[in-house]
């Protein structure tokens, strides 16, 4: 009895060494390893920003996790950053169902064909439509007005059409991104990545991605003609599988949606918050755009203290705190470690963002951390809110245009007012793939 014991004692221990993730020669230093969990009981699965700091300073700007039995590596401050980021040291990781670089090459095809196309000649009408909506003098929460304006763009890209915001289809395929953001931003973004083996399972992520996929093929393969591709989904690649298609077309409208929408909530949370910076724009918007029907992308140039209030809501916002996992594509070295091929990179931009020497304010909302002492704008080294490197996100551009001509067009129109009534705002966000301001109300006005 005693012997059998003791042989099941050996064989659990031999079972758990051989299961416990090991560090490889030289790899960046880091907390104890579970096995099979790795370090997945060291952070909290709803908000794991506040451990990845707090490893940081046990640990360093460099330092590696095992999210499950693959090895990460963490990546802070703008000097690591920029030495990993370089060129020809890491890619993008994208979704397993991704595309790699071909993922990369249609997604550049689509964003630049449709960046020429109708919908940035009629971004000025969209924004008018929006802006025109008879909601003055009432108070309102704008999450639902910004996610259609947003969603709607990126319909435009992704499907070729515009469409009206009670439409079935519009409907449907923001409801699914909807759904698919609630589950990765709760702790199955993380489950989901460090075990594939559950990918399978029927977990919220498919339900919402089959929704989407049923309404927008099947829509778009009625109308479709052989040769003459409209849009992304009428892509003729072999290479693409239909769930490869219509997934990567999910991906690019979460990414369009989600992260625009939620910038120019945090954007109008502020600015009603801070009257003298709303006014001050409307001042410089209201002097370079007299006598001019609506604004254009190049009107950019004329207004720096526009500029770095986007800019500045773009850093505050922090909207993709850990951005795209990137995985290494050689065996390499970063910070004096050594980092095989294959490895997980995970950003900390929060840690750029905010790092204290970077920014003149780090820690507060202020428009003068781009702006020089004669008040012309300036981009520190430190901005990037979409990642870095070569592979840095696919729609920066679009992106960038997108909130310019957005916030310019209604701060243009109207004055945004934090109601009396409500408190003091709330500004922490709720942790995510993508950071989102809590709901809030506004009140609004025509501006004489």
């Amino acid at each position: 009895m005693f012997l059998s014991l003791v042989l099941l004692g050996l064989c659990i221990c031999f079972i758990i060494l051989h299961l416990t993730p090991r560090r490889p020669k030289n790899f960046p230093p880091g907390p104890p390893v579970l096995p099979i969990l790795g370090n997945i009981l060291h952070l909290n699965l709803k908000n794991p920003l506040e451990d990845f700091e707090k490893l940081r300073k046990s640990y360093g700007n460099v330092y590696s996790l095992f999210l499950g039995p693959r090895p990460s590596v963490v990546i802070n401050g703008v000097k690591a950053m920029k030495e990993a980021m370089r060129p020809g040291k890491t890619v993008p990781r994208f979704t397993a169902q991704s595309g790699g670089k071909r993922f990369c090459t249609l997604c550049n095809i689509v964003l630049e064909h449709r960046r020429k196309s109708a919908v940035l000649q009629h971004f000025s009408t969209v924004l008018c439509e929006f802006s025109n909506i008879s909601f003055t003098g009432k108070t309102l929460t704008p999450q639902i007005m910004f996610h259609n304006v947003a969603s709607n763009i990126m319909c435009q890209v992704v499907f070729g059409t515009r469409y009206e915001y009670d439409d079935e289809f519009i409907t449907t395929i923001v409801q699914s991104a909807i759904e698919i953001t609630k589950a990765a931003n709760g702790p199955w973004t993380t489950l989901y990545s460090s075990f594939p083996w559950i990918r399978k399972l029927p977990l919220p992520f498919n339900k919402s991605f089959k929704a989407g996929k049923q309404k927008s093929l099947n829509e778009h393969k009625k109308t479709r003609v052989p040769g003459e591709p409209r849009d992304f989904l009428d892509s003729e690649d072999s290479t693409f599988s239909e769930d490869k298609l219509i997934f990567t077309a999910i991906d690019l409208m979460i990414a369009g949606t989600d992260t625009t929408s939620n910038t120019l909530l945090t954007a109008f949370l502020y600015l009603i918050n801070h009257p003298h910076i709303q006014e001050r724009c409307q001042q410089e918007i209201d002097r370079v755009l007299e006598g001019k029907d609506q604004v254009c992308f190049d009107d950019r140039h004329q207004m720096p203290y526009v500029q770095a209030v986007i800019h500045e809501v773009q850093r505050i916002a922090n909207t993709v705190p850990l951005s795209v996992f990137h995985c290494t594509t050689k065996d390499t070295e970063l910070a004096g470690y050594s980092i095989p091929k294959g490895t997980r990179i995970i950003q900390n931009l929060t840690t750029v963002l905010k790092e204290e020497g970077q920014w003149k304010y780090p820690h507060e909302f202020n428009p003068g951390n781009f702006l020089n002492d004669q008040g012309e704008f300036v981009k520190p080294d430190a901005f990037m809110p979409f990642s870095a490197g070569p592979r840095v996100c696919l729609g920066e551009g679009l992106a960038r245009m997108e909130l310019f001509l957005i916030m310019v067009t209604l701060l243009r129109k109207f004055k945004f007012i934090w109601p009396e009534d409500t408190g003091e705002p709330d500004y922490t966000p709720v942790f995510g793939i993508t950071m989102t301001p809590k709901p809030y109300p506004m009140k609004v006005q025509h501006r004489l």
